[in-house]
């Protein structure tokens, strides 16, 4: 595949920048078509990304439909048949600025102003269409074969909400249509998956914009299983000598500019609530009011390492189009711990909770994830606390103690917490990208910015290290992971229903209610289900849009027998005795047996 630099030098594409290059190029041509059916439009930032590509456009009053997004599509192919040469040239700043600012493009003479140092700009153009860019792209448009229109959304500006909402246009591009076609068949799969649609089936949550976007409230068959996971994860803790709080969902401004959060995370935070002279935010964390339940009382070494546990509720002002569901939210429950220890008991203490998160992860059977050492960039100044000690004592701390547990690692640069390094274990979903569900941060920071100490075996004050952990992340997203991992088959102890009753007919009703009176006596999760339909309705629905591991048929002879027909989700039928029946479900719960 034959590329162009900046510079007009003619290359064979490396391998590796293929798809990034395809990309790029596709949204120069997107941009091109758009700029003929709006020519108004006046273009911010298009770049190719991970999974494809974008333009942010300035398009007035006018707001795009499907249509609209297909007409773009269209006059793309007419571009790429039109085989365009793709073709740079460079310009010195002033009379860059004058061509951009002659043919109207406001965003580019801005960002050229941002640029202060540069003194030339490069610029690539095909037919009538001129783009700032630094390529490379390829030689003719014709060299695109195979790309689609995805979705639209709004970003702001330089990505500050202070600025204009722009108009995102996104799309994928491919080397080939065979390609595209394996991409759009994964598509079909995480739309078949997606947590949003299953939770909406299976009555586990809702959202409504009268409530307020990014705050879902959960349904009885979803906060059933939101329960299950906090007494899950509650009980894993209790056993390992954790104790668990509640505090509230609110503190004052002063206690998040303790802590630094409200210089290094304010934007990530609703805004302050004004009462009696006092300034109060809801919490985007717990961190503060669990260093504030430590500060309560005097410590001694003796008692370390404590263990302060809790599934809270925080909040953070997501930006609109990041919202997914469960999976991210403003209103959400963290499975948080904040743990106070000597430096001693630091490698023994991230050894236990890796223990704890990979014991997790095998009773769930999550196998494909990988561990990460998330550092900061020494560069940002902004987003991390202003310590250089500090952080080259805890970034090789963490690696140190990662390397002696024998935990395969990566590290990545600018991924840390602002008052601290940490190691994050990523899952690879079924579909889509990876991202983190556990966490663990050492944290030499905000121990000491709330001055919080114990009394050492010599007498002398010393500063706890903190330990920031949570194992199933948040609730909300752990079940957003596990319902589009299991397509809503949650395993029997996790089940909103474990068990649907299916009486054949009026005939067996009465059957049927003792058999579920007899399973709910012994504390299993059961419906019984009426209604006045045919069984073939009533099985397809308990296992389709229901999903639930069991179904009982019951009929004529399994009522003279007394006996229940089984059918589990696979669609295998059993004839067993009910007490039997009832102790595999009970032991699959007892157990938590997953499949």
């Amino acid at each position: 595949m034959k590329i162009i630099y900046k510079d007009g030098v003619v290359a064979e594409c490396p391998q590796e920048e293929e798809l990034h290059v395809l990309r790029h190029t596709a949204a120069h041509v997107m941009a091109q078509a758009i700029k003929r059916l709006y020519p108004e439009a006046d273009f911010a930032f298009g770049p190719a990304t991970e999974n494809g590509f974008y333009y942010d456009v300035d398009l007035g009053d006018t707001k795009l439909t499907d249509d609209d997004l297909a007409a773009i599509e269209k006059e793309m192919r007419k571009i790429v048949k039109e085989n365009l040469a793709i073709k740079p040239f460079i310009l010195p700043r002033a009379e860059a600025e004058k061509l951009m600012a002659d043919r109207k493009e406001k965003y580019k003479v801005e960002h050229m102003a941002d640029l202060a140092d540069e003194t030339e700009f490069s610029f690539f153009q095909q037919g009538e269409y001129v783009d700032m860019c630094i390529g490379p792209h390829l030689t003719y448009t014709k060299a695109l074969k195979a790309f689609k229109i995805t979705q639209q959304s709004g970003a702001y500006w330089k990505n500050d909400k202070d600025n204009k909402m722009l108009t995102r246009i996104n799309g994928v591009a491919f080397r080939s249509q065979e390609e595209l076609e394996a991409w759009e068949k994964q598509q079909e799969e995480a739309r078949a998956r997606d947590h949003r649609k299953i939770g909406k089936e299976m009555g586990l949550f809702m959202t409504d914009d009268l409530v307020g976007r990014g705050l879902p409230m959960f349904l009885p068959n979803g906060y059933t299983v939101w329960q299950e996971l906090e007494n899950y994860i509650k009980a894993k803790e209790r056993a390992r000598g954790y104790q668990h709080v509640m505090t509230p969902c609110v503190g004052t401004v002063n206690l998040y500019k303790t802590s630094g959060h409200w210089d290094h995370y304010r934007e990530n935070m609703f805004p302050a609530m004004e009462m009696e002279g006092e300034s109060y935010v809801l919490r985007p964390m717990n961190c503060p009011h669990h260093m504030m339940i430590y500060a309560n009382r005097p410590h001694s070494y003796r008692q370390l390492p404590i263990r302060i546990g809790e599934i809270a509720h925080d909040f953070r002002y997501e930006s609109s189009g990041t919202l997914k569901g469960i999976e991210r939210g403003r209103h959400f429950c963290q499975n948080d711990a904040h743990l106070f220890v000597t430096p001693d008991q630091i490698k023994s203490e991230v050894a236990a909770v890796c223990d704890l998160i990979f014991e997790v992860y095998r009773d769930f059977g999550i196998t494909d994830y990988r561990c990460v050492l998330s550092l900061r960039d020494p560069a940002d100044k902004k987003k991390y606390h202003d310590d250089d000690a500090m952080w080259n004592h805890a970034e090789a701390a963490l690696r140190e103690v990662l390397t002696e547990l024998g935990i395969e690692f990566t590290e990545e640069i600018g991924e840390a917490a602002f008052y601290g390094p940490k190691l994050d274990v990523n899952v690879r979903p079924a579909v889509g990208a990876e991202y983190t569900l556990s966490t663990c941060q050492l944290d030499f920071c905000l121990p000491a910015k709330f001055h919080l100490t114990y009394v050492d075996s010599d007498g002398t004050e010393k500063t706890p290290v903190v330990l920031h952990r949570a194992i199933l992340g948040s609730i909300d997203r752990f079940m957003a992971y596990l319902i589009e991992e299991t397509k809503g088959r949650f395993p029997t102890w996790l089940a909103p229903t474990q068990v649907k009753v299916l009486p054949v007919s009026e005939k067996t009703l009465e059957y049927a209610q003792s058999v579920t009176d007899k399973l709910a006596e012994a504390g299993i999760r059961v419906a019984l289900d009426s209604d006045n339909e045919k069984i073939g309705y009533k099985i397809r629905a308990a296992q389709q849009v229901d999903r639930v591991p069991y179904m009982l048929v019951l009929g004529a002879k399994e009522a003279e027998a007394g006996n229940v027909s089984v059918r589990d989700r696979k669609g295998e039928t059993t004839t067993m005795e009910l007490d039997a029946f009832i102790q595999k479900v009970c032991d699959e719960i007892a157990n938590r047996t997953h499949d």
